[in-house]
């Protein structure tokens, strides 16, 4: 019996250092590196040894050993995903194994919102870290992106789909660009083309419509009706008169200042709509989905004019009878007003 006793005490001896062994191992935080913080990168295709000596050399895990014994415990062997991650505190090996596992790729996102030029994207990129406005400006002339559906193209302007897009640390400009187009030519469904299309306007003529919608109002419940307004002026062959292309085209030679003059309304480019009829040459920003959805059915309504009532609405009119009453309203008796009590 002692015998069996001290057998029996000699495997529960052997099975707790070798849970210790495991949990020192597998289970115990580690943070073999010196910085705060450290990225490590799985390439595609990276066998299991080679990951572990990548991360047991960076100080990720504390030998392959663990890390080998972490694999074999959670069986995610085969389920390790190639990207760069981050490590910024100790963990164990089972906790980076779990990690890699789960695709947690280290990303920083950068949000676009809608109605931004390509100047105006470029400005943004660069102030938020991720590279210069000119790298972005520069990938933003590769048409090649678009030719299937504007073969006009000579830049992406209308075509970089505003939204949120989640980098890796070393996503290049063009990368970006190629996926913002990607999400462009996805928001831009076969109905919307198919309406567009219906209403005897080509690509570039429909995203252009739908840019100016971006840039005429925030409210949703109006970009129908801000629709409405420019479509209904191009059947009648009436001049768009639309203040934010004049914008557009001061500022790309460097000339708007935040105000717009009377004399601006003279400036002479194709996309001043107070000079030139129709639409003009091509798009002035890139509009959201509310926005090409809106474009693509404008508000059955016969509205030719609206002003802003300066809370971020505008007043509609079908007539310019109306329209001027609306002017005297919201514009100059709202300034005239403003001016008396300052």
């Amino acid at each position: 019996m002692k015998r069996v006793a001290a057998f029996l005490l000699l495997i529960v001896v052997v099975l707790a250092a070798a849970g210790i062994w495991v949990y020192q191992g597998v289970d115990r935080p580690y943070k073999g590196y010196a910085d705060s913080e450290l990225f490590v990168e799985i390439p595609a295709g990276a066998g299991t040894a080679s990951i572990g000596k990548r991360l047991t050399d960076a100080g990720v895990v504390r030998d392959r050993t663990s890390f080998r014994l972490a694999l074999w415990i959670t069986g995610d062997g085969r389920h390790l995903q190639a990207g760069e991650y981050r490590f910024d505190q100790p963990l164990s090996a089972r906790q980076v194994v779990e990690k890699i596992a789960r695709g947690e790729v280290f990303v920083r996102p950068i949000t676009f919102p809608e109605g931004l030029s390509i100047k105006q994207m470029g400005a943004l990129y660069e102030s938020k870290g991720f590279g210069s406005a000119e790298s972005f400006i520069k990938a933003s002339r590769n048409v090649a992106l678009i030719s299937g559906l504007d073969p006009e193209a000579r830049d992406l302007e209308g075509y970089l789909f505003p939204d949120t897009y989640a980098l890796p640390r070393k996503a290049t400009a063009d990368q970006l660009i190629a996926r913002m187009v990607a999400a462009f030519e996805k928001a831009f469904t076969p109905e919307i083309r198919e309406q567009a299309a219906a209403r005897g306007l080509g690509v570039r003529q429909f995203v252009t419509l739908a840019s100016i919608v971006e840039k005429e109002t925030g409210r949703a419940e109006e970009r129908p009706l801000v629709a409405a307004v420019y479509s209904n002026r191009l059947k009648i062959g009436m001049g768009l008169q639309c203040d934010p292309t004049v914008i557009y085209a001061l500022d790309r030679i460097g000339r708007y200042n935040g105000n717009l003059t009377r004399a601006d309304l003279q400036f002479d480019s194709p996309y001043n709509t107070y000079r030139y009829a129709g639409l003009p040459p091509g798009p002035i920003a890139s509009p959201g989905r509310a926005s090409l959805m809106a474009a693509a059915a404008p508000a059955d309504v016969p509205y030719l004019y609206f002003v802003s009532r300066n809370d971020g609405s505008h007043a509609f009119a079908a007539t310019l009878d109306e329209h001027n009453r609306n002017v005297q309203q919201y514009q100059i008796r709202y300034f005239r007003e403003l001016r008396q009590r300052q």
